[in-house]
């Protein structure tokens, strides 16, 4: 016999969230210029030997006569100028970048380079399946802003063709009120200019390394020669050597593993007058081939009242996990850099926006079923942690998680959570903690915050609410959520309600 089937009432709190008529959707018409070889669509070529259908194409485009390369470029600009700015460069840069796979030492004429170019490229939908995993942020620049308001940011997750995430971001006003108004979003998107980081520290290397499953006997092999402060190009140096000489395999898989760590830490940078939703951090580094995942960021102010944006995120090739963090003032310049030590496992990391007793604090799920709480000396190095709160209730029985960094109130540090319960239907609750001792649960709510309502089921990953942080403005949680892994929305709470329930006895 079926139970009988009635709609769950909302509790009183839940009630009272007000959910905005505001939808982030998934625009296909945001196309990104990326690197093209034949067969190989999105992820970058696995080696830089030419392949046969590289050397058919180039045959092909060689043979025509000037008039028909001109003839043709024509035709690729008239079908692809309005679509993209400076498309003339991308084009020239392109060829560059696959120059030396072409069987030529030849000059080619300008048009014929153009022509090559523009064959070595592909048009990316960087959003096409999803723009979702929402985190928002003040802006830094809060100049002009209406009394009352505040200018925000908000980061996404960004997954198009092959499952492949970015992020992007979006801008807007929120007021006293908790009215959100979205600013215009621009049709281009811009990938920045990577630059390798300046120098690498060997002994935090090795470290990171072996953290990284490589027996420290082949670390020591592989990395044998270099100074204690060693650049990439003698990196480069010292792997070619390996590569040269593969008398022990160990060696050699150990020497590869450390050029990937050493490309995991690199600075990109936009070039001027960018809109912020024309900024795109696409997967670069080949740890991060298969996406970059989930970026919780915080605006970090450090001891002597400075201030940060540190963004913490999971890069996936397609095999491993590796946690990184990313640094910013600017939303200009953006420092990439790996996180180490035994503590940083799984993902969902979440930084704490201070620190707090003279420690950085940070929040994860390293087991996969907790949320765990961690203090550290340094911001890159996480040695433990300790299990801050299990699933206690019915509606989070299979997981919770944190989503993004607890925002400090005067009754102590809110934390918005993540539930998972029966059939992997996501709620969000929320949880604080006491301001000077976060490893003190001092409330908890007992029912969700906010659970998937009738048109915020169906998606890519059905019944799924979830974000990657929120902020605090005139009395009012502002809180964007995603939708099924699919789009983004923004609830609004009073916080007066939120804490009289958390600390409600």
């Amino acid at each position: 016999m079926e139970p009988s089937v009635r709609k769950h009432p909302l509790s009183l709190l839940e009630s009272k969230v007000r959910r905005l008529a505001l939808t982030l959707g998934p625009n296909p018409r945001r196309v990104l210029l990326r690197p093209f070889i034949p067969s190989l669509i999105v992820k970058p070529l696995p080696s830089h030997e030419p392949n046969p259908r590289v050397v058919s194409l180039y045959s092909r485009v060689m043979h025509l006569d000037e008039r028909g390369v001109k003839a043709k470029l024509e035709e690729v600009f008239s079908d692809f100028h309005e679509r993209h700015q400076r498309i003339h460069d991308i084009f020239e840069a392109r060829f560059e970048q696959v120059r030396h796979l072409l069987p030529t030492d030849r000059e080619l004429s300008e048009a014929r380079r153009l022509l090559l170019g523009s064959y070595f490229t592909n048009e990316y939908s960087l959003e096409s399946t999803a723009l979702f995993n929402p985190g928002i942020m003040p802006a830094p620049d809060q100049s002009g802003v209406p009394e009352g308001a505040l200018r925000f940011i908000v980061s996404l997750r960004a997954t198009g063709e092959g499952h492949i995430s970015s992020i992007t971001f979006r801008s807007g006003l929120v007021d006293r009120e908790g009215d959100v108004r979205m600013d215009p979003v621009s049709r281009f998107v811009h990938q920045p200019r990577p630059h390798p980081a300046a120098r690498y520290e060997l002994r935090t290397f090795r470290k990171k390394l072996v953290e990284m499953g490589v027996e420290p006997v082949a670390v020591d092999a592989a990395t044998r020669g270099l100074p204690d402060h060693f650049l990439m190009s003698e990196l480069v140096a010292i792997v070619r050597r390996v590569r040269c000489n593969p008398e022990d395999p160990s060696v050699c898989r150990a020497a590869e593993q450390a050029l990937l760590l050493a490309q995991s830490n690199y600075t990109v940078r936009f070039r001027d007058g960018l809109d912020i939703s024309e900024k795109i951090l696409f997967p670069y580094a080949p740890s991060e081939v298969n996406g970059i995942e989930d970026a919780r960021f915080v605006r970090f102010v450090d001891d002597d009242g400075s201030a940060t944006y540190l963004a913490t995120y999971t890069a996936y090739d397609g095999n491993l996990v590796m946690p990184q963090m990313l640094h910013t003032r600017d939303f200009h310049e953006f420092n990439i850099t790996t996180l180490n030590g035994p503590a940083i496992r799984n993902k969902g990391l979440a930084l704490f926006p201070r620190k707090i007793n003279g420690l950085y604090a940070m929040l994860g799920r390293q087991d996969g079923e907790n949320i765990h709480l961690m203090f550290s000396e340094h911001l890159h190095f996480w040695h433990e942690s300790q299990i801050l709160m299990r699933p206690s209730l019915p509606w989070e029985f299979v997981q919770i998680g944190n989503c993004g960094s607890p925002l400090e109130t005067e009754a102590g540090w809110l934390v918005i959570t993540h539930g998972v319960g029966p059939m992997r239907k996501y709620c969000l609750g929320a949880a604080l903690l006491d301001r000077n001792d976060p490893s003190r649960v001092i409330g908890r709510l007992k029912h969700p915050l906010l659970r998937p309502g009738t048109d915020e089921r169906e998606g890519y990953v059905p019944n799924v609410l979830y974000s990657c942080g929120a902020l605090i403005h005139g009395g009012n949680l502002v809180l964007p959520y995603a939708v099924s892994d699919t789009s983004s929305r923004f609830a609004i709470v009073p916080m007066a309600d939120l804490l009289r329930e958390l600390l409600r006895r």
